[in-house]
């Protein structure tokens, strides 16, 4: 390619794996816009990126996240931008918040509200803030304990901090009342809960140790936001990039109503084919050589999982919608000590969705308005996204509905 790749360029942002394609065959590592940016492209250089945090240090959401015009970013100072031991220490803290008894728990007050949310998917609705966003902000709502009066907000606050990049930012000044904003809701909270704990993260945070010694406001502060921005974002993403896929395929959503026990395998596909990661910043501590190139120390390295998980060498075909594939060697999720602690709960949240969408509509169809995509170098996904919902007849809905509920039932598939 003559010209570097933008990755924030209105097409690939609606359509970036043909680009990635062309980077995989003639340039898997090579630099993009903005900034310059190292690209790596070709799945075993994802893979080996990620497996390496001694030369690939997660500094690079630092670097990404907290440039000089932004000052301090919650984001850009927790976990995620952390390598070890410091990251070992704190991942174990947040365990509990995501794991299996909490998504069991959690799960027939997800169905409530995507039933509700959906009982309101009448004619033509912008799917985004309509149900993509609204479903996932009750989850981390519930998780945090928070007022779930401020859905608007969680958005709001989530959309300003995945918009900064290195580059001078045109909304620079409401990016840094934002985070105002939002580290002086998270005070409140974290000042609430030291004087009524409750049964939830917050409180579970507050009494946490690390090495013997309480993490500090600052530090629970960073936990939260990694918790709210994360947990928000990629389901919401994920269930955009369904609803596309569904108004291009409407055989599938036939094939899904008719066998519910393939809901699972459809969710795992679709992180596969179009999920929500698309790149995991890293800062190279040292100069490297990757599929030949050498990579300053210093630079800032974006590894794309979302070319990774369509690489030809690994995935056979790797265009094509596959059902039946299976999701051995993923990377949609990340790898290693940075793999998403909450991937059973975005599964869940989707697989949820699903059932529900299933069983009250018969096709949904893409509206006139073009889809509006993000602009965050990490994830990708609908911004905003109109489609008409045409029902089930009440027969196949409640065929539909029975089936979610024996799929629901049954145990879960060996691993």
């Amino acid at each position: 390619m003559n010209q570097p790749i933008n990755i924030f360029d209105t097409a690939f942002r609606a359509n970036p794996y043909p680009y990635l394609a062309e980077l995989r065959r003639a340039s898997p590592v090579c630099q993009v816009e903005p900034g310059g940016m190292w690209a790596v492209t070709r799945y075993e250089d994802v893979l080996f990126v990620l497996k390496n945090p001694e030369v690939f240090s997660s500094g690079g959401f630092k670097v990404a996240w907290q440039p000089p015009w932004v000052g301090y970013n919650p984001m850009a100072n927790s976990m995620l931008a952390m390598d070890p031991p410091a990251h070992t220490r704190l991942r174990g803290l947040i365990h509990r918040a995501f794991g299996a008894s909490t998504v069991a728990r959690l799960e027939p007050r997800v169905r409530a509200v995507a039933e509700d949310l959906a009982s309101r998917l009448v004619g033509e609705v912008e799917f985004v803030d309509a149900f993509a966003m609204p479903l996932p902000a009750f989850v981390i709502g519930e998780l945090l304990g928070m007022d779930h009066a401020l859905r608007r907000n969680f958005k709001r606050w989530t959309d300003d901090i995945l918009s900064i990049t290195p580059a001078p930012h045109e909304d620079a000044e409401r990016v840094r009342k934002t985070i105002a904003d939002l580290t002086g809701y998270m005070r409140e909270v974290i000042a609430a809960r030291r004087r009524a704990p409750a049964d939830d993260t917050v409180t579970d945070l507050l009494g946490a140790e690390v090495d013997g010694q309480r993490l500090t406001d600052t530090e629970v502060i960073d936990f939260l936001v990694l918790l709210l921005i994360g947990g928000l974002e990629t389901t919401t993403h994920l269930l955009g990039n369904m609803m596309i896929y569904f108004a291009a395929h409407d055989g599938m959503m036939d094939r899904l109503r008719a066998d519910p026990a393939l809901i699972p395998l459809f969710v795992e596909e679709m992180l596969r084919y179009d999920g929500p990661v698309m790149a995991l910043p890293r800062i190279a501590t040292s100069e490297v050589s990757l599929s030949g190139v050498t990579v300053p120390a210093g630079a800032l390295v974006l590894p794309f999982p979302a070319s990774a998980n369509r690489d030809e060498k690994k995935f056979p075909d790797p265009d094509r919608f596959d059902l039946n594939r299976g999701s051995q060697g993923g990377l949609h999720f990340g790898h290693g000590i940075h793999f998403c602690i909450g991937a059973a709960l975005a599964r869940m949240e989707a697989r949820v969705a699903l059932d529900v969408l299933l069983a009250r509509f018969r096709r949904i169809e893409r509206a006139a308005a073009e889809v509006q995509y993000n602009g965050a170098i990490t994830v990708r996904g609908p911004a905003e996204l109109f489609l008409r919902f045409v029902p089930a007849s009440p027969s196949a809905a409640r065929a539909a509905h029975a089936g979610a509920e024996r799929e629901a039932a049954a145990p879960p598939p060996a691993r």
